[in-house]
């Protein structure tokens, strides 16, 4: 049984992709392919592997979580799977980490080789899906303040924007972490919207139809913000006017953000050292100005369709 590990990253349509995978779980099984989201892997089934072990006690629940990890593995087994798919962002890290220390993912290789010990025999590939950095930190922020996170400082904005991490050593972080898995990089803006499409271009698994298309998780926009800390705080105008999506960035900070991500994509079309393959989808050659077509009104819907992959500048 192969098992593959779509791992986010964050504000990159996963609850979107998530719902799909629940709901198409009768035909998937058909076809001999398990699903694991956060409704089960969040609720202990992973519970000492995503943080760093420091005490004797956290270390033996570490080894725990990994028999626990086999033993479910070895029951899917049982069942007569052939691919198990397990999709949970938080196995990389959390959002509220990365806004701390303004960089991605810090510690991604140390979460992900303690998952590679709980599904040895059986991990194959790893998928992880970048999107531009401008539009990844804006989300991510957007989606924090409205949680109750306060606006961040322009140092801190500043900070983050001139962080040199990228992508490219997110990828290498988790090459050296997974060195016998197939890691395939499917860029957000590519399969934005599209679950089905990911889950082809990502697994090489027939995907099942879906007439149901719905976008979750999306960050709010400007006005919705400004209600947000207009009701906890009475200071809606700490925001600036707009209509749609919030910006926290100066254009020379964008700039950069978009550069390093071009920068990103262009290592990534040369081969990315050996460590990752490039996964597009081969149907369309540019992503549209909007959203496909289907149900746009229903839950939050994730920011899918955000124009196509941004260039520098």
């Amino acid at each position: 049984m192969d098992v593959i590990l779509h791992v986010g990253a964050h504000r990159t349509g996963t609850k979107t992709l998530q719902d799909y995978l629940r709901r198409q779980a009768e035909p998937l099984a058909e076809a001999r392919v398990g699903y694991w989201g956060p409704g089960r892997t969040r609720r202990g089934l992973l519970s000492g592997l995503v943080s760093t072990p420091q005490t004797a006690q956290e270390k033996d629940a570490s080894s725990q979580a990994e028999a626990r990890v086999q033993l479910q593995l070895s029951a899917a087994q049982a069942r007569g799977l052939k691919t198990l798919l397990v999709s949970d962002e938080n196995m990389i890290g959390s959002v509220q980490e990365n806004l701390r220390c303004g960089s991605l993912y810090p510690e991604i290789g140390a979460r992900m080789s303690r998952c590679a010990r709980a599904f040895a025999g059986h991990l194959s590939t790893v998928i992880l899906c970048p999107r531009s950095l401008d539009y990844y930190w804006g989300s991510a922020i957007a989606y924090a303040v409205a949680r109750g996170q306060a606006v961040p400082e322009r140092e801190q904005l500043r900070s983050t924007a001139n962080n040199p991490r990228s992508w490219r050593d997110v990828i290498a972080d988790l090459a050296k972490a997974l060195p016998e898995a197939d890691i395939r990089v499917l860029p957000f803006e590519r399969f934005s919207g599209r679950p089905g499409a990911l889950v082809e271009a990502g697994t090489g698994i027939r995907a099942p139809s879906d007439a149901e298309r719905s976008w979750l998780n999306r960050a709010p926009s400007l006005p919705e913000l400004r209600r947000v800390l207009a009701d906890r705080s009475g200071n809606g105008a700490s925001l600036p006017f707009g209509m749609g999506r919030w910006n926290p960035f100066t254009p020379e900070e964008t700039a950069a953000l978009r550069e390093a991500y071009a920068d990103d994509m262009m290592w990534l079309v040369a081969g990315a050292d050996g460590l990752a393959t490039l996964t597009e989808d081969t149907t369309r050659t540019r992503a549209a100005s909007s959203l496909p077509a289907g149900t746009q009104t229903k839950g939050h819907g994730n920011e899918h369709k955000e124009r196509q992959m941004a260039r520098p500048g």
